[in-house]
């Protein structure tokens, strides 16, 4: 399927692994420009020489920027320019005790979870409106509303981001603009293989054991009963920062194999 990307250009933050670099490879796939983000100027050069590797005539930029700090977010939001999409995929979590969750370790996570998608949206989304044209996409998770008790923190600015979203795709109206949240659940990116290697060598299971496991005993709730792979939850997410998926704006989509239940 042509999702009629070609010419468009993205903005992925937190994009040199896991989901936002699975976008980036399915929007060059697709004919779009992209512009990568890590942390680091290592991790991205390293990221964009992969991509180079993999689609030699893709249109392929990377910028370094930490979004625990405004004034490198600052910066990157004025060198963006001629943006068409923005995935706002960024994020950081503190797993342990509520009652050992310090408040700056609440502060780091509302500043790159929450605020990050905040100042990318409020730069770039104008220009959108202006252009009659643009697609911004959160990715929050199925914690947003599954609240594991080791992740307070991290589950109240992934459900925070559903109305930041909603409030953005209100200010769309009457445009060819469109805000909307993905919830993906538990999926294989490089984080969780090493989650899991590290719990099969503690628990002296094998790897496919351990994952069994986890559904069974953890995510019980989950109809998939298993990881997601990183191309299902990319494929989506791209589909919806395409011209075909006009009709979603202010949306919640779940991306959650199942486990977040309900009917909505």
């Amino acid at each position: 399927m042509d999702l009629q990307l070609k010419g468009k250009s993205a903005f992925i933050s937190g994009s040199t692994s896991g989901i936002g670099f699975g976008v980036a490879k399915i929007l060059l796939q697709e004919g779009a420009g992209i512009v990568i983000n890590g942390r680091s100027r290592e991790s991205v050069s390293k990221a964009v020489q992969g991509l180079k590797v993999m689609y030699p005539k893709g249109n392929i930029k990377g910028m370094a920027c930490d979004f625990s700090k405004p004034t490198e977010v600052d910066t990157l939001c004025t060198t963006l320019t001629n943006i068409d999409i923005l995935i706002n995929n960024v994020g950081i979590y503190s797993s342990q005790d509520y009652y050992e969750t310090t408040d700056q370790q609440w502060a780091d996570q509302i500043e790159v979870n929450i605020m990050s998608g905040v100042r990318l949206s409020r730069a770039l989304l104008p220009n959108m409106i202006k252009n009659n044209w643009g697609r911004i996409i959160f990715v929050s998770s199925e914690c947003a509303s599954l609240v594991p008790a080791d992740l307070i923190a991290y589950s109240t600015t992934k459900t925070a981001l559903l109305g930041v979203s909603r409030g953005l795709a209100q200010l769309t109206k009457g445009t060819s603009v469109t805000v909307n949240t993905v919830l993906p659940g538990s999926t294989m990116t490089e984080g969780a293989e090493v989650f899991i290697k590290n719990l099969a060598s503690k628990q002296k299971k094998t790897i496919a054991q351990t994952e069994s496991d986890f559904f069974k005993e953890v995510r019980t709730s989950s109809l998939l009963q298993r990881f997601a792979r990183v191309e299902e939850v990319a494929n989506t997410i791209v589909y919806f920062s395409s011209p075909l998926a006009a009709a979603t704006n202010g949306a919640a989509i779940k991306l959650d194999g199942g486990s977040m239940c309900g009917i909505i």
